[in-house]
C-alpha cells in the first residue's frame, strides 16, 4: 500500500512526519540531515520513497486489517512552512458506502500528562523538557486544536554540531536552548491558545511524547483551583478554631476537677476557710 503525500510547492524539505490515528506517536520520521526513524511495530514494513526532494510519501508492507483507519502525513518544509494530507484507508472486501452518509473519522484518543490553565490577556510559556534518559537530536512542537489534526509550530534541532530553532507559530514565540529545551511563549492569550500541545521527542533510544492541555478562562473568571485553595484554607481555619476550643475546655474541666480533690483532702478545719476564700 502506498501513501502518496508529495507536497505541491518548491523549497526545502526540513522533515515528514506520520501519525496514524488513534496512536499518538509517529508512526514513522524522516529528515534528510538524521534519516528514517521507525518504531518497532513497524520497522520492517514502512519505506520511505523519496522520489523527489519534497516527497514525503510511504510504503506499507504486508498490508492487514490492522492497517485500516487514518493517516496523517505532516511536511515541514522552509520557508513556506508546514504541509499535511490526510488518508483514509478502508477495506476493499466491504462494499462502499454512500459518500452522502460518511461520516468524519473518530477523533483521536491523546493522552493527557499535564494540565495548564490561563487567564485570556495574561502571558504563558508551555515547555518541552525531556524527563526520559538518552540523547536528544531533534525536538518537535505540536498543537491540535479543537476537532482539527496535529499542527507543527515549531522544531528545534541539532546540526553539524550547531543548534536550529524553526518557529512557525501563527501565535507567540517559540525558543530553543542549547539543551534542547523548546518553549512557546505566548503574549496576550485569547480563547485561540487553548487546545492540546504535543512535545515529541526524537532521541537515540526511540521516539517519546508529552502532552499538555491548555484551558483558557476569563480574566477575573471563576477558578477552581483558586476555589479549592480557599476552601482548603477555611476548612484548616476551622479545624483550628475547633482544636483550640476544645483544647480550652478541657483545662478547665482539668483545673476544676484539681480544686474538687484539694477541698477532700483539706482538714475540716480548714474546709470553712476554703470557702469562704472562694467567696471572695
Amino acid at each position: 500500500m502506498v501513501l502518496a503525500c508529495v507536497c505541491p510547492w518548491d523549497g526545502q524539505l526540513s522533515m515528514v512526519s506520520w501519525t496514524k490515528v488513534p496512536d499518538k506517536n509517529p508512526i514513522a520520521v524522516f529528515s534528510p540531515e538524521f534519516g528514517v526513524s521507525v518504531p518497532y511495530t513497524y520497522r520492517e514494513r514502512i519505506d520511505f520513497l523519496r522520489t523527489t526532494p519534497m516527497d514525503g510519501s510511504i510504503a506499507l508492507k504486508n498490508v492487514t486489517h490492522q492497517d485500516i483507519g487514518l493517516y496523517h502525513c505532516s511536511v515541514q518544509t522552509f520557508p513556506q512552512g508546514p504541509w499535511t494530507k490526510d488518508f483514509q484507508v478502508e477495506d476493499l472486501d466491504e462494499p462502499p458506502e454512500d459518500n452522502n452518509n460518511t461520516e468524519p473519522p473518530p477523533p483521536e484518543e491523546v493522552t493527557v500528562d499535564s494540565e495548564v490553565v490561563a487567564e485570556e490577556s495574561s502571558n504563558l510559556t508551555i515547555s518541552c523538557k525531556h524527563p526520559h534518559n538518552g540523547t536528544i537530536y531533534q525536538v518537535i512542537l505540536e498543537k491540535m486544536p479543537h476537532g482539527r489534526p496535529w499542527v507543527i509550530i515549531g522544531i528545534c534541532k541539532k546540526v553539524e554540531g550547531g543548534l536550529v530553532g524553526e518557529d512557525y507559530s501563527e501565535r507567540g514565540r517559540v525558543n530553543c536552548a542549547d539543551s534542547l529545551d523548546l518553549s512557546l511563549h505566548l503574549t496576550d492569550v485569547a480563547s485561540g491558545d487553548d487546545g492540546l500541545y504535543r512535545c515529541t521527542f526524537n532521541t537515540d533510544v526511540g521516539v517519546q511524547t508529552t502532552v499538555v492541555q491548555l484551558r483558557t478562562a476569563p480574566p477575573g473568571g471563576f477558578s477552581l483551583s483558586l476555589y479549592m485553595l480557599y476552601v482548603y484554607i477555611g476548612a484548616g481555619a476551622a479545624g483550628l478554631v475547633l482544636f483550640i476550643s476544645f483544647l480550652i475546655l478541657a483545662l478547665r474541666l482539668r483545673k476544676k476537677k484539681r480544686r474538687e480533690e484539694y477541698r477532700v483532702k483539706l482538714h475540716p478545719t480548714q474546709r470553712q476557710k476554703w470557702r469562704q476564700w472562694q467567696r471572695q
